[in-house]
């Protein structure tokens, strides 16, 4: 049997206790450059001025703008809620809930390093976040424009070459879309209508509206006039307003919970009515039953999903 030298061993162990030092130096070295990282910060300007940000932020959470971190594949700390209207069903998240309505409690326990909020946000709740986390509000003259919505976002993320490849399979969506509901429903119009449960009432959006205007300004459908020309986001129709409604196509959502939901039933009867059925739509057979959930929001992944309905529904 050989036998180990002492000079053999010592030698051995000193090369393994090398590589040892060695690894734990590396393992420290890279997680003080990732110390570093969220440690470095940028100056840039949002709705309310110049904020300073991190560099490379890795907890984010954007209040009702998940939609836009989903697009681009980065996962928000938290997802917006509101005790009368839910979550953002349509993005099937995981992340914990923020109750809008209620403490910033939840948001805290979150711990984010960056906060991105839209126009919901005035001065005092935006000082609010900014108690939490660095706050980036959105500027009031792109909320209107979810291309450039999602391009802000990437740049405050400081990924703008996701942005560009967002924006370019929106666009190519847009434009295909577009020529299939030329030739398949040309110039018949269109409205978009709510049933508003709580009261029994039907809101007409229109073409100015952030969740469904879209449908008119991007995949081209003809609005119907009373939409057309509406300068509000929406506007309720009065008894006498509703049988002026002869667009050729309506869609139509709930308010708020599902078309299921037991405490919409009997606001849903109300389209038992025979003003209603006058409608020329409803006559017809020309009413699109939509998910509130994406068509009561005007972002990218929203959008989207209302051109998959459009498509469903409209090309032959």
């Amino acid at each position: 049997m050989h036998k180990i030298r002492p000079f053999s061993l010592a030698l051995f162990c000193l090369i393994v206790l090398t590589f040892v030092l060695g690894a734990c130096s590396k393992e420290k070295a890279d997680v003080a450059k990732e110390d570093q990282s969220t440690l470095e910060t940028r100056t840039v300007e949002d709705e309310f001025g110049e904020v300073e940000i991190p560099a490379k932020p890795q907890r984010v959470a954007a209040i009702y703008m998940e939609d836009y971190l989903t697009a681009l594949e980065v996962k928000p700390v938290v997802q917006w809620y509101h005790p009368a209207w839910g979550k953002q069903d349509y993005l099937k998240l995981d992340a914990p809930e923020f109750d809008i309505t209620g403490s910033m409690e939840s948001l805290l326990q979150a711990k984010p390093d960056l906060i991105i909020v839209d126009g919901a946000a005035d001065k005092a709740k935006y000082e609010e976040y900014s108690k939490i986390a660095p706050t980036y509000r959105l500027k009031e003259e792109i909320l209107a424009d979810p291309q450039a919505i999602v391009k802000t976002i990437a740049d405050v993320l400081n990924i703008p070459d996701k942005a560009d490849e967002v924006v370019k399979n929106y666009q190519q969506r847009i434009t295909t879309l577009k020529a299939e509901l030329d030739k398949s429903v040309g110039d018949e119009t269109v409205a978009v209508v709510r049933l508003n449960v709580a009261d029994k009432t039907l809101a007409l959006f229109g073409v100015k509206n952030r969740y469904s205007g879209y449908i008119y300004t991007e995949a081209g459908l003809t609005p119907h006039p009373l939409a057309r020309d509406m300068t509000e986001f929406h506007e309720i129709l009065s008894e006498e307003a509703i049988p002026k409604l002869d667009a050729d196509h309506i869609i139509l959502f709930p308010s708020n919970g599902t078309w299921e939901s037991e405490e919409n039933q009997d606001a849903i009867k109300w389209l038992d009515n025979t003003l209603w059925k006058t409608v020329p739509a409803v006559k017809n057979g020309n009413v699109y039953i939509a998910d509130r959930t994406y068509w009561q929001s005007g972002a990218i992944t929203a959008n989207l999903l209302k051109y998959d309905d459009l498509e469903k529904w409209f090309v032959k």
